[in-house]
């Protein structure tokens, strides 16, 4: 089945043969340069592949729109299914590239459970007993890497699209060049929320973690995805639109899910330490709203705590009871169910092939009812 676990089997098919490309090519530079195909494959080699799922369906939506074709018969779907699972595996090069910036910029020193990037090279300079500062050297290799992995993404999007119609593949071009643009510029949002928090109110405290939301998460994990596959099916005005109807309201019920796990995730299971964003100082709509319960005198210990990457156990453990006491994560469960719910709604009456909302509904719950 290509929409689920076949899917996924086909986009893994895909990176591996064409970092295989990529490394023959590296190689030829340089042998020192397969270490960065070795840790390229490596960090690719998990995730849950939640944006390749929501291209595929994105497509499948449009283009079984009939009820004579099944989304699931790959012999139907035959001519386009290359493309689709190109494009499906050029938005996780994308995503890895984003994640190992993101890991730079949060000075994060895990990611899925093993070092990311960045701590990854550093080791590798210890190891190796080079000379120069190693945590610096690892920076610049992980930042190297996700450049390489940022080209590398469009080259393989660009190669799915030479079978397509010209339509399909300008409208497909028009949808990852606009996501590219949004989740930087998400991402630079974000960043300037954590040092300039401050100098906003709490109305506009929440305003602006939710434009974060918006554009560093919603639109690029769940909205682009699926109307990039629409757009690989020439999806009319309508279909695209009601695949956004549901998309945009489910990225952000995705990233409220992850705003709670990094503050109270299972580090066995998110792979990262527990209490993550309060050490980064992540200024996401569950510290906005607990920020605006608070006391003033919890407030000032808590805006002192937030942010300080030395926080202890005790210190993560205050500061998610403050979290909890203040009514803030009720909050957000309850927003997680709006959103959802106005997701599942824009399906109802889409001019969308039937076996893909099935298949949507069933991504929506994936999405958001986790705990990694």
């Amino acid at each position: 089945m290509p929409g689920s676990p076949r899917l996924v089997d086909l986009v893994h098919d895909c990176l591996v043969s064409f970092l295989d490309e990529q490394d023959s090519a590296l190689r030829r530079v340089s042998p020192e340069l397969a270490e960065l195909t070795t840790a390229a494959r490596e960090f690719l080699a998990g995730g849950k592949r939640l944006r390749a799922r929501f291209c595929y369906w994105g497509w499948a939506a449009v283009a079984m729109r009939t009820d004579s074709l099944d989304p699931t018969d790959e012999s139907a779907v035959h001519d386009r299914l290359d493309a689709v699972v190109a494009a499906a595996a050029a938005l996780e090069l994308f995503h890895a590239a984003a994640l190992a910036h993101d890991d730079i910029m949060d000075n994060s020193d895990l990611r899925r459970g093993k070092p990311s990037l960045h701590r990854r090279f550093e080791a590798f300079h210890t190891e190796s007993g080079w000379s120069g500062d190693a945590a610096g050297y690892g920076r610049a290799a992980a930042l190297l890497l996700g450049d390489l992995l940022l080209g590398w993404s469009d080259d393989l999007f660009e190669r799915g699209l030479t079978a397509l119609p010209a339509s399909a593949a300008a409208a497909a071009r028009a949808e990852f060049a606009t996501m590219r643009s949004e989740v930087t510029l998400g991402q630079y949002l974000d960043m300037l929320d954590e040092v300039s928090w401050r100098d906003h109110d709490d109305l506009e405290s929440l305003e602006r973690a939710h434009r974060v939301v918006v554009y560093k998460s919603a639109k690029y994990s769940v909205e682009a995805p699926l109307a990039l596959g629409a757009a690989l099916a020439e999806g009319s005005l309508a279909q695209v639109s009601a695949l956004r109807d549901f998309g945009l309201p489910l990225g952000v019920a995705f990233q409220l899910r992850d705003d709670i796990l990094g503050v109270f995730g299972d580090e066995a299971k998110t792979g990262k330490p527990a209490g993550d964003d309060l050490r980064e100082g992540k200024r996401t709509m569950l510290i906005a709203l607990t920020r605006k319960q608070l006391p003033s005198s919890t407030l000032r210990i808590f805006d002192e705590l937030v942010g300080d990457a030395d926080l202890d156990p005790d210190q993560i453990a205050m500061l998610q009871t403050a979290v909890r006491d203040s009514g803030a994560v009720d909050h957000v469960e309850r927003m997680i169910a709006r959103e959802v719910g106005d997701a599942l709604a824009a399906l109802d009456d889409a001019p969308l092939a039937r076996g893909a909302r099935d298949e949507l509904r069933q991504l929506a719950v994936a999405a958001t009812d986790r705990v990694s």
